[in-house]
């Protein structure tokens, strides 16, 4: 019914940058908060940054002034920019999406399937 697809990722040399995309597919009626998330190895997921629908963002402290999250409504799709990067921000990164299919009465959690990062040198 519904699928997330990411795009993006690599591996880049520590202060490089990656663009990363979500885009969202299927019979939707409306999409609420998206979301980045990343999990590193041996380490719980954690929340990157997330967007609600009317634009307001929150960061992970580990990224605040370094990492971008923006969305197109239109296009269900969000971008996460990061700029900056750091071996520590090495992980498998995945996009969440809270919304409702047009079947349904109430949002659900959708999630893509990972893209991973690395920043070595």
């Amino acid at each position: 019914q519904v699928q997330l697809v990411e795009s993006g990722g690599g591996l880049v040399q520590p202060g490089g940058a990656l663009r990363l995309s979500c885009a969202a597919s299927g019979t939707i009626a409306s999409i609420n908060a998206m979301g980045w998330y990343r999990q590193a190895p041996g380490k719980q997921r954690e929340l990157v940054a997330a967007i609600t629908s009317g634009g307001s963002t929150n960061y992970a402290d580990s990224v605040e002034g370094r990492f971008t999250i923006s969305r197109d409504n239109a296009k269900n799709t969000a971008w996460l920019q990061m700029n900056s990067l750091k071996p520590e921000d090495t992980g498998v990164y995945y996009c969440k999406f809270r919304l409702r299919l047009t079947v349904a009465i109430v949002p659900y959690d959708y999630w893509g399937q990972g893209t991973q990062v690395t920043v070595s040198a």
